[in-house]
């Protein structure tokens, strides 16, 4: 756990688009990349209201993939919740 917490601590670290942005090519491969930025896809969709069905149907993806994301959205003390409901009030 201690590489889990060191690694938090650099993320938090980071403070500014450019750096993340950097940070996050050199230590991520494309396809991890593309994986994170299809799972927050996905939170996006839930949120916005898209039922786990229509969104399964529509990236050709299980129900099991997308039940996570729907378990995370329904917690309100999520972070992610409360991460897309300010991107939406800063958009």
């Amino acid at each position: 756990m201690q590489s889990y917490n060191e690694i938090v601590k650099v993320f938090c670290s980071i403070n500014n688009e450019k750096d993340m942005k950097q940070f996050m090519r050199e230590v991520l491969t494309e396809s991890e990349l593309n994986a994170l930025v299809f799972r927050w896809r996905l939170m996006k969709d839930l949120y916005h209201g898209e039922t786990q069905r229509s969104i399964a149907n529509k990236y050709h993806i299980s129900l099991c993939k997308i039940t996570r994301g729907s378990k995370i959205l329904k917690n309100k003390d999520s972070i992610s919740l409360r991460l897309l409901k300010k991107q939406e009030i800063d958009t």
